[in-house]
């Protein structure tokens, strides 16, 4: 019997030959899958089943998953792909082999499609599951305190209800790639070795030589194509308290594709001033190498400068003598930790340090890798032929005697000149999307920049010729200077395009007044829109925003459709089911 191998011709590219290779490997070291005799019988074998399923809130879990069904398939398993969402307890309890890859939202959260998931799953009605053979693979950022939460509570319940391990669960930080295909590697031949067992016959095959589509421009995180920033123009008003910028990028030749409700990642670069600053502070030389880069080089497109990671901060209270960090730590009291680090960047912190306490080679050792920011496309394809559209707001604020500004944000405000290059990929979120129904109504609630993908759809629906009705609550704080795409939204109005449009500019009136404020004016319209199969759609700030804004849909679905509290919980969550209640928040 063949392993599964990787044709000279296949056009993959780096990441998923990583993936494939790490699959290889651990197949060929775990175990080698022997034809079973039955697969020699004239009738052809049975694949066995293996369920996929996915939580995501912006698509590299639901890009995991796929990529594994793709090796599964090689290995002669028939792997189906969902969403946590999509699956009832009767279909999980029916199951007997089952791979669970979810990332975790905000600071310990299931993301938005495992919700529903994961509050049936963790009821005290779930059926057990005694047949079924499992592994969970946990995306996550150590920067947060759940860190991959989501999979560990995901994981933990599937064994509380008699559910056996294929494997131990993976907890992948923000470089997820490699462990992720190393655990997948090790997993899947574990999964085919227990269907080999169940008496169903699984024949390795030689991988299928199509790469999957989305990977047909070859641009990715690690390899962003360096795109031309054609427009650079500030939205925002002079008298505004923010600074909101719209960007154009080139794709040129790229081949790079997208569709309206996706994000595009960026790579910033650093800020050679803080660079210098560190470099200063540490007093090393900015050629020193830390392994075979220069220090230099390493802290402008290497690692995060500005953030201080969880390591750097234990190393510095360690070194520090600092009697507030010291307590705050100690005592686990994340708020006041919070509040200690609000505003303080890596220089802050080893300023409360001895100075030499540190070398080039362990410093850099205690950063995290420099990543991308994605943002929500603020444009259509069909609209904006060869270029991409953000919507940016350039974060920027002083502090003890120093300007300091976003990683990214102010990377494109100041430091990309017209027609310069940063790198960018596209990210797909295929959970955010237009209804397939042109004729359906759509209700869009997204405040300052929030507004980004709302701007796509209204341009994707204008193309597609949609009939269906068109709902846009937008505000921000003031209307004189910060009613952005003003002109676009009043065209978009006077010929139909945008049925609706509800304003809420909070500091214009001694009450501030919220697009939240404005559903709850206009709920009898919202319900019935509901009620006549509207999609509900959110973007902005997860945080209090996007909270707020749910609470008053509930309030809505309740007071107007004559509902108890616990009914319009269910409804939203029918809504949920049928994906017509999506979020895009961060």
């Amino acid at each position: 019997m063949k392993i599964p191998y990787i044709p000279e011709d296949a056009p993959f590219n780096a990441d998923q030959r990583a993936w494939l290779s790490g699959f290889l490997a651990g197949l060929h070291s775990r175990l080698a899958i022997e034809t079973p005799a039955v697969a020699a019988a004239s009738a052809p074998a049975k694949a066995a089943s293996l369920h996929i399923l996915y939580g995501t809130q912006t698509g590299n879990a639901e890009r995991v998953a796929m990529d594994a069904a793709a090796i599964a398939r090689s290995l002669g398993l028939a792997p189906e792909v969902a969403g946590l969402d999509d699956i009832g307890m009767d279909e999980l309890a029916a199951m007997q082999r089952l791979i669970v890859v979810t990332s975790t939202y905000g600071e310990g959260e299931m993301p938005d499609n495992a919700q529903l998931f994961w509050e049936a799953l963790s009821a005290a009605a779930a059926p057990r599951l005694e047949g079924l053979r499992f592994g969970v693979l946990a995306l996550g950022d150590t920067g947060y305190d759940g860190f991959c939460q989501a999979g560990k509570l995901i994981d933990m319940r599937l064994e509380q209800l008699g559910a056996t391990r294929i494997l131990a669960r993976r907890d992948c930080d923000i470089d997820y790639e490699d462990p992720a295909a190393a655990w997948v590697g090790e997993a899947l031949p574990l999964a085919a070795a227990t269907a080999d067992s169940d008496g169903i016959a699984v024949v390795a095959q030689p991988l299928a030589a199509a790469a999957p589509a989305r990977e047909a421009s070859g641009w990715n995180r690690k390899t962003p194509y360096p795109a031309r920033l054609a427009v650079n123009r500030r939205l925002s008003g002079s008298a505004s308290a923010k600074e909101i910028r719209h960007y154009e990028f080139d794709l040129g030749d790229s081949g790079l594709t997208y569709e309206a409700g996706d994000a595009l990642g960026v790579m910033p670069v650093n800020d050679p001033a803080l660079v210098h600053l560190l470099l200063s502070r540490l007093s090393a030389d900015p050629q020193a190498l830390v392994g075979d880069v220069p220090l230099e080089a390493l802290l402008t497109t290497k690692v995060e400068i500005s953030t201080p990671s969880r390591d750097l901060i234990a190393e510095v209270e360690r070194r520090a003598g600092n009697e507030e960090l010291t307590h705050v730590l100690r005592n686990g009291d994340k708020e006041a930790l919070d509040a200690f680090l609000w505003g303080k960047d890596i220089c802050d912190l080893l300023a409360l340090a001895p100075e030499g306490a540190s070398s080039a080679t362990e410093f850099a050792a205690l950063l995290k890798p420099l990543q991308h920011r994605a943002y929500s496309i603020s444009s259509s394809p069909h609209a904006a032929s060869g270029s991409v559209h953000l919507t940016i707001a350039s974060v920027r604020y002083h502090a003890d005697g120093r300007d300091r500004g976003g990683v990214c944000s102010t990377f494109l405000a100041d430091r990309v000149a017209q027609d310069g290059t940063a790198g960018i990929f596209v990210s797909q979120n295929k959970s955010f999307r237009l209804p397939a129904d042109n004729d359906a109504p759509v209700i869009m609630v997204g405040p300052g920049t929030g507004i980004a993908p709302f701007r796509a759809f209204l341009q994707e629906r204008r193309t597609r010729g949609a009939k269906g009705r068109n709902w846009l609550f937008f505000g921000d704080q003031h209307r004189a200077s910060d009613f952005i795409y003003e002109d676009e939204l009043a065209e978009m109005s006077r010929d139909g395009l945008l049925t609706r449009l509800d304003l809420a500019f909070s500091r214009d009136q001694q009450e501030k007044i919220y697009v939240q404020t404005r559903m709850r004016e206009n709920g009898k319209a919202l319900y019935a829109w509901l009620e006549d199969g509207a999609s509900f759609y959110v973007c902005g700030d997860a945080s209090r925003m996007a909270r707020d804004v749910d609470s008053a849909l509930a309030d809505i679905i309740a007071t107007h459709g004559g509902m108890t509290a616990d009914r319009a919980t269910d409804y939203i969550a029918g809504l949920k089911r049928e994906k017509r209640y999506l979020r895009d928040v961060y």
